[in-house]
């Protein structure tokens, strides 16, 4: 191998791992539902489960512990009867907006490449095919 190619492996590698770092973090088919929900605000466990069709309250609660292991997700515990339990996102959290704003343009791009105008289409499950 040259001197050229190994340069250019390890910058490869320097580029590979923090992605693979943060899609570690962010992975999973819940986590970036779940941020975007609390990127709109203080947010119930029953409000983020309201606004996630199909997640389960034992996936919801796992994921959003997960979250807040990596410090994006603050959970705030009232002393009230019941008991009040808020989410929210933390200030490194908030660091996300623009992460989220991204994969939501390209989004976008996207489904009008393969949808046409029709952005409320639903994609085909390929699981689900012949």
């Amino acid at each position: 191998m040259s001197k050229k190619e190994n340069l250019s492996t390890v910058k490869c590698k320097l580029v590979i791992r923090p992605v693979q770092d943060a899609l570690d973090v962010l992975n999973g088919k819940w986590k970036l539902p779940i941020i975007v929900a609390l990127l709109h605000g203080v947010k119930r466990f029953s409000e983020i489960s309201r606004e996630i069709p199909g997640i389960t309250d034992r996936m919801l609660s796992k994921e959003l512990r997960d979250l807040e292991l990596n410090h994006l997700v603050k959970r705030t515990v009232y002393d009230t009867f019941p008991v009040t339990v808020e989410y929210t996102m933390t200030e490194y959290g908030e660091t996300l907006k623009d992460v989220i704003g991204s994969l939501h343009l390209w989004g976008e791009n996207h489904r009008r490449k393969i949808f046409g105008d029709n952005l409320l289409q639903e994609p085909v499950n390929k699981d689900h095919l012949g």
